[in-house]
């Protein structure tokens, strides 16, 4: 027995959370790199571009992300992850070294949508094999560890652009090299540690079995129709998931400047209050994806409950005129917020969706998710734009978070009521 266990080495699932966890550190690294340094690459291609140009550098990232993702999600249930990932992986790091050779913005630009194409073959990839491979009883918590990895990349991306460009004063370029080799070393661990499609052939094969024996043929075809994709709890979870992105693009992008064009930041202390949200998200994560995989049947009740107190700290954060309050709000929102209901609400994602269209679903679920990423942000600066202040748009993401959770709840009430 004792020498089975040595032979055995680590079970595949906690590999798949390593790995997972790491491919998210690798593209929130190059997600963040880019904004601390737009002096640098202003600089770099003139001098004369203007703002709104260098904040467009991430509208093409995430247009890119966003249109990929329901064909990934199809393409990960049709020829398997890896099929999915390598390719896409391979684009991201050559269109990191692109970037890094541009000689005007426009160049930049493709390379970002590009990079956004490439990276938009990871979720539905990361999270079938999380819902195929992790155990129903720790899946919640796996997954806020595999999650933890966008907050981790994003600090370490912040910090590492700030030290080497702006302190050690090295072409902005070199983030952009960093992170084509952080994506090589993925590349090689997609290679060597995810099964191959055979495996995923066979999962599908035994959940169609399954199906078979518990309803009608019809219903077990490994392809996912339109009615159960956009069945009312599957389509009012994708809107409350573009809710809760909406609110936490349009914070991540918009809080600096708040905080110090209208709450009297300055310094190191935008930049230090900003970053609470996100390390308050790891905790926040940890702690409830591991009661809600304790109180499994509670997921529903644990989505809403985060969701409207997530909707409240950012109100508080919008109306506190003291700076303590403020900050205190800040780090609950960062606690109870998006990272924090996340895992919960792809773990009930993966046991809600059929089994034969995970990917599909998964794709679908981030396509209305991601798109706030492309529309808060510049809603939220035209807004600013008309009526000078930035207040509109954290009302306009509360009221979105408690329309979102209301229809959620409304449409789940059965099965919170069973709980």
């Amino acid at each position: 027995m004792e020498k089975k266990q040595v032979n055995s080495g680590m079970e595949y699932w906690k590999k798949i959370i390593i790995l997972l966890c790491s491919g998210w550190v690798t593209i929130w690294i190059y997600r963040s790199a880019l904004s601390p340094v737009f002096p640098q690459i202003n600089e770099s291609l003139g001098g004369n571009i203007s703002d709104a140009a260098l904040g467009s550098i991430s509208s093409f990232y995430f247009l890119g992300y966003v249109i990929m993702q329901i064909p990934a999600g199809y393409l990960v249930d049709k020829i398997g992850k890896k099929r999915v990932l390598i390719p896409g992986f391979i684009l991201f790091a050559l269109a990191a070294l692109l970037i890094s050779q541009a000689a005007n913005i426009s160049m930049i630009y493709v390379g970002s949508f590009l990079a956004g194409i490439g990276c938009g073959s990871f979720y539905g990839s990361a999270y079938s094999l999380t819902s195929q491979n992790i155990p129903a009883d720790k899946r919640s918590f796996s997954t806020a560890i595999v999650n933890s990895g966008s907050a981790v990349g994003s600090g370490f991306g912040l910090i590492l652009s700030s030290f080497i460009v702006v302190q050690m004063k090295m072409p902005w370029q070199t983030m952009m090299y960093i992170s084509a080799a952080l994506t090589v070393c993925m590349l090689i661990a997609f290679a060597l540690i995810i099964r191959s499609n055979k495996d995923d052939v066979a999962f599908i094969e035994r959940e169609e079995a399954k199906a078979k024996a518990a309803v009608s043929t019809e219903e077990s075809k490994p392809t996912i129709s339109p009615a159960k994709l956009f069945a009312p709890k599957m389509l009012f979870t994708y809107v409350l998931y573009f809710a809760t992105c909406y609110a936490y693009y349009m914070t991540v992008t918009w809080l600096p400047n708040f905080l110090g064009t209208e709450r009297g930041f300055e310094g190191v202390a935008i930049g230090f209050s900003a970053s609470l949200v996100a390390f308050a998200s790891i905790p926040g994560a940890l702690f409830f994806s591991r009661l809600a995989d304790k109180y499994m049947n509670k997921k529903i009740q644990f989505i809403v409950v985060l969701e409207l107190l997530a909707a409240a700290m950012l109100l508080i954060t919008v109306q506190a005129t003291n700076q303590v309050f403020l900050l205190i709000a800040l780090i609950l929102y960062g606690f109870l917020g998006k990272l924090a209901v996340e895992p919960i609400i792809i773990s009930w994602l993966g046991e809600n969706a059929p089994k034969v269209g995970v990917g599909t679903t998964l794709g679908v679920f981030n396509f209305f998710g991601m798109m706030s990423s492309v529309i808060a942000p510049s809603l939220t600066g035209k807004i600013s734009d008309m009526t000078g202040s930035k207040e509109m748009g954290f009302y306009i993401s509360v009221v979105l978070l408690v329309v979102g959770t209301v229809l959620f709840l409304l449409s789940n009430m059965k099965q919170a009521k069973k709980a």
